[in-house]
């Protein structure tokens, strides 16, 4: 059983298009991370603007002067040292960016033109304890992960579509004539393509972290994602959660996606005779439901984010619950990939089998 699965982690891996997929993903990360690096800006409100690795550094530096507990004095410091000393011309001066920290307050704590508008921390955040970093950089990060884990997704379509499909026709069909065709060589092609899709998966995001590490290093992921820059707060997760637990459901959501298109992928690859029609089909089935006309109120709504597509998008099926015990909604995403996978190796087993030649 070891060597047929190392053959089929090799039929997977190895060819071309396999490698050719891993490292578009791969270079589109570091397109992405440095374009994001390359757009930060920062303006210390002492005469200094800087871009790019500079401007994180100033960011961390004004995040630092008031990192902790966020509290009242907290803000009054910030919206004096940051307060508008030009006319907005009506703008809203929640929309003006000098640097992180001071999106953050004004998001939540400017009128329209730049003053205190007179609310407490309770009074915005209620009961919740609100932690002060530099959280831009991570966030920027989660941001970037979800479009790579969308490509990633379609990827693994791409290379599971013939783990099965694939032995259908010319000299391949040999192997449905073996001894073992209708039992090992079909379990070794499933635990192969899961195996193949955890392990891309992995390479992909240890490369994430490691680039996100050296542009950001690690301040921040303790703190709030509630007190961010405005770009992160409208659409955003709506929970008093760290950055670092963001960084965590989301690599969790990215494995779910990846389990979960695996065990679909394959139930096509079995029943479809083309490689073709079985990855058009796949992939038509990973994005059609988050096309779907669905608002977040409907009853539905719960159940159609738990499909693998919403767990690479990872902002929606994070915001419909923060559960009791502190876990978010998301967490559903585990059982659901688990029968994904049962199923669709059960299915694609069957149906593999009934082609076998005579």
């Amino acid at each position: 059983m070891k060597n047929l699965i190392k053959f089929e982690l090799r039929k997977i891996l190895t060819k071309r298009f396999a490698v050719i997929s891993v490292a578009a993903v791969l270079l589109l990360s570091l397109i992405l991370s440095f374009s994001t690096l390359h757009s930060m800006y920062a303006f210390d409100g002492n005469g200094t603007e800087e871009t790019g690795k500079a401007a994180v550094e100033i960011d961390k530096q004004i995040a630092l002067k008031y990192e902790g507990k966020l509290t009242d004095n907290k803000v009054q410091q910030m919206m004096s040292e940051f307060k508008p000393t030009q006319d907005l011309h009506g703008m809203n001066a929640k929309y003006i960016y000098q640097n992180a920290l001071q999106s953050s307050v004004f998001s939540h704590f400017a009128d329209i033109d730049g003053s205190w508008n007179g609310l407490s921390v309770a009074d915005v955040f209620g009961d919740k304890e609100i932690k002060v970093g530099y959280v831009n950089g991570w966030l920027s990060t989660s941001q970037n992960m979800a479009k790579i884990f969308i490509v990633l997704s379609l990827v693994i379509i791409l290379l599971i579509a013939p783990v099965f499909s694939g032995e259908y026709g010319g000299v391949d069909n040999i192997i449905l004539t073996s001894k073992y065709g209708k039992t090992k060589c079909a379990t070794a092609k499933v635990l192969a393509s899961l195996l193949s899709a955890v392990f891309i998966t992995t390479l992909v995001v240890i490369f994430n972290l490691l680039i996100a590490v050296a542009i950001y290093g690690t301040e921040g992921l303790d703190c709030s994602i509630l007190f961010a820059p405005i770009d992160f707060l409208e659409g955003y997760i709506p929970f008093n959660i760290t950055c670092g637990t963001v960084l965590k459901y989301q690599i969790l959501l990215a494995f779910m996606s990846a389990i979960s298109v695996t065990g679909i992928v394959l139930i096509l690859s079995a029943v479809c005779k083309s490689q073709m029609i079985a990855f058009v089909i796949s992939a038509a089935i990973h994005v059609i439901p988050i096309m779907l006309p669905i608002s977040e109120t409907s009853a539905l709504y719960r159940i159609i984010v738990l499909m693998p597509l919403f767990y690479s998008q990872y902002i929606s099926i994070m915001s419909v619950e923060q559960m009791h015990n502190g876990m978010l909604y998301a967490v559903w995403s585990i059982p659901v990939a688990i029968a994904l996978v049962v199923i669709g190796s059960i299915i694609s087993h069957k149906a593999f089998s009934k082609h076998q030649v005579r």
